[in-house]
């Protein structure tokens, strides 16, 4: 595991009227992490240019062998909307230093069960407007996404129009769970690495 600092993003879209949507998971995700830290997320206007583009919290997160404080990550979520994630993310990859290996996004996935957690390297973005952004962004799909499994929609209601739905009443029963647990995954993937995380959250019990 090399020395040099995580960048840990969150996708979803700005504002109140948004903050429950499936789409904004990755937002919830973000700040467990923040609350698990006692952290507090702040304006990264001054590092991105002059209008901020994110809020980012710099943390150490989760807790190596022999009780040492884990590595340094730096918590992002782009202030931006969803379909321009890619320049905050890659902005602040630039400024960090962080290179794609090291970059883990955190968003809502249509392609998995509700409630499921899943990892991966690369690979495609499955119409995901963020992830597609960043991709462009990086220049490259070389990075590592915590995927928050948020089901199909109903019917043949929109893909779209789903995923900018809050979550049912049924779905919230479970929504503080599956936050705790894609927050988990992120700290086994910064703490172990990527294969490790994979080999918790991929194995039925």
């Amino acid at each position: 595991m090399s020395d040099g600092p995580w960048l840990v993003v969150g996708l979803g879209n700005p504002g109140t009227q948004y903050a429950g949507n499936r789409h904004n998971v990755g937002h919830m995700v973000l700040d467990e992490l923040a609350h698990r830290c006692s952290a507090s997320f702040g304006s990264s206007g001054g590092l991105l240019g002059r209008r901020p583009q994110a809020v980012t919290a710099d943390v150490r997160l989760g807790v190596l062998p022999g009780g040492v404080p884990g590595p340094r990550v730096i918590l992002a979520k782009p202030t931006t909307y969803m379909n321009t994630s890619g320049g905050p993310v890659a902005a602040l990859a630039r400024y960090y230093d962080v290179p794609p290996e090291r970059v883990v996004m955190v968003h809502d996935e249509l392609d998995i069960p509700y409630a499921d957690v899943r990892l991966k390297r690369g690979g495609g973005e499955g119409g995901h407007n963020g992830l597609r952004d960043t991709t462009k962004a990086l220049g490259t799909k070389d990075y590592i996404r915590v995927r928050v499994g948020v089901g199909r929609p109903p019917g043949r209601m929109d893909a779209a129009d789903f995923v900018l739905r809050d979550f049912s009443s049924v779905e919230r029963k479970d929504l503080a769970w599956l936050v705790d647990a894609a927050a988990d995954a992120v700290e086994l993937v910064v703490t172990s690495g990527l294969e490790a995380a994979q080999l918790r959250f991929h194995t039925k019990p």
